[in-house]
């Protein structure tokens, strides 16, 4: 699994800022999305997104933890569990 498609706290900040309407810089790492106008439509848009580009996020642990902290920790805890590329040296 190729880590680097995992988005950073900064990039998920460029992602949802459009959909809710503000500057990214105004979100804070553990403002809750939800409350802010994210919708689980909205969530479950990125989910795929991500899942298209091989990420294997998961809608409920997204929901579970609706802030760019809980986000970031599911997206680590991915890549944490991901196996090793056999190929790499």
């Amino acid at each position: 699994m190729d880590t680097s498609l995992f988005p950073t706290e900064s990039e998920l900040r460029a992602i949802v800022a459009p959909v809710l309407g503000i500057e990214p810089g105004r979100i804070e790492p553990d403002a809750n999305l939800v409350l802010l106008g994210l919708s689980s439509l909205e969530i479950m848009r990125l989910v795929s997104r991500w899942r298209k580009a091989g990420v294997p996020v998961q809608f409920d642990a997204l929901v579970a933890a609706p802030t760019l902290s809980g986000w970031c920790a599911h997206f680590e805890s991915l890549a944490a569990s991901a196996p090793s590329d056999p190929g790499a040296a």
